[in-house]
């Protein structure tokens, strides 16, 4: 675990945290206290995050495709669209408003940028074509209004590689989980390979010279930045030293925050840093919500356990 003395001074949690409740977008304190739905869409599904204003948060719907091919393929296929709820609706009793952003059921994985000007998703680009093989994940930007759509990788049709999970640093630097094709006994499956750390224009990197960078943390999965461009947060796979990690982004350094309690998991959404980057959020299996410090102490379930998942940390310090 992080020495005590390289963290610096810890406060107290404060601020809002947003969580999805059976299926639906609720909000409470950082203490757990005071409880209450925003947006009872029935169908919330994967991570959530803030808008700098901590009055909008953008968040994943799900839904399926039942598709009956003429060679008898086929099957059921989930589908993502990203939406925005609004506190202030939910403030005068308006728990039924909610906006759409995007209409191209493949995007998810929704973090809005440190300056509210862009919001990052992993989209998939085969979403609308029914004889796809399989998805094609790629790490793209939208503005809050649903316009300007960018993809970073501009050679994506190309490239046999997923980008899934991203999360940008306050500097513009990217993390995200990298998925390629790996021969199996039976065929050929699409497996995480770790956590790629990029600039802006890193994007562009060569697939394998991005598999060479994953192999720093070759069982890392759903990374997030911390608000101060510090710390990398993910979750390890491993089945011993398993849990949740900090890391410095080359990196150099890594520590234990969390290992979960006996018969529990910790959920594979991306954890969530507090505005100050001393505290994380995060769920586990048995649908719970939990806080706790950078130095692995403090821990504390505030909700749950029930169907809490996907917590994420209010960017305003308030």
């Amino acid at each position: 675990k992080m020495p005590v003395a390289k963290a610096g001074t810890i406060g107290k949690p404060t601020g809002k945290i947003a969580f999805i409740r059976e299926k639906d977008v609720w909000v409470m304190d950082a203490t757990g206290a005071n409880q209450k739905p925003v947006s009872l869409v029935k169908n919330a599904d994967g991570r959530m995050n803030w808008a700098p204003d901590g009055r909008r948060i953008v968040f994943t719907r799900s839904g399926k495709v039942q598709t009956n091919l003429p060679d008898n393929s086929g099957g059921v296929h989930k589908v993502y669209d990203v939406f925005i709820a609004y506190l202030d609706s939910a403030d005068k009793g308006n728990t039924g408003w909610w906006r759409r952003l995007t209409e191209d059921n493949g995007s998810r994985d929704p973090e809005w940028s440190a300056d509210g000007s862009r919001i990052i998703i992993s989209k998939d680009l085969n979403a609308n074509f029914v004889n796809a093989a399989s998805p094609n994940y790629q790490i793209c930007s939208i503005d809050p209004d649903g316009g300007s759509y960018d993809i970073f990788r501009k050679d994506w049709q190309n490239v046999a590689g997923w980008m899934t999970a991203p999360t940008v640093s306050p500097k513009g630097d990217f993390a995200f989980v990298l998925y390629l094709p790996q021969k199996q006994t039976e065929g050929t499956a699409i497996n995480p390979v770790g956590i790629a750390v990029v600039s802006r224009t890193g994007m562009m990197t060569s697939i394998d010279s991005l598999a060479k960078i994953c192999r720093r943390v070759p069982d890392g999965v759903a990374p997030a930045w911390s608000p101060d461009g510090q710390w990398i947060a993910y979750v390890d796979n491993r089945l011993t030293d398993g849990g949740l990690y900090i890391a410095k982004p080359d990196f150099s350094e890594r520590y234990l925050v969390f290992a979960p309690p006996v018969s529990v998991s910790l959920a594979t959404y991306q954890p969530s840093f507090s505005p100050d980057s001393k505290w994380l959020t995060f769920g586990t299996t048995d649908g719970s919500v939990w806080i706790c410090d950078i130095t692995g102490n403090g821990a504390k379930r505030i909700s749950g356990p029930g169907t809490d998942a996907g917590p994420a940390w209010s960017k305003a310090a308030r």
